[in-house]
């Protein structure tokens, strides 16, 4: 008495073997797909980044003129601030009462 064995099985794939074929191709393509979609967003990021660095002297520029109009108000403040001045004039109004 024989067992039917590996040996025995005819050469044309089974239905598991053709449903795993099909499947292993759409996975192909479906990562076919998927490196093709990276690469575009790899392109759009550098451009992007080109375009951000070509804004880069603007900024500088925006920068220089921010801190330079922002100098002012900080000496505004600081001479607002200073007790001495308070001090100086409350003295000279001392001194002008006396005489």
């Amino acid at each position: 008495m024989s067992t039917p064995g590996p040996k025995t099985r005819s050469t044309s794939p089974t239905v598991f073997e053709q449903h795993r074929e099909e499947l292993v191709r759409e996975i192909a393509v479906g990562m076919e797909q998927v490196l093709q979609n990276i690469n575009r967003l790899n392109r759009n990021l550098e451009s992007i980044i080109a375009v951000g660095n070509e804004f880069g002297s603007v900024e500088a520029l925006w920068s220089q003129f921010e801190n330079f109009m922002g100098r002012p108000r900080e000496e505004v403040e600081e001479s607002n601030s200073r007790p001495k001045d308070e001090n100086h004039d409350d003295g000279q109004r001392e001194q002008h009462q006396h005489q």
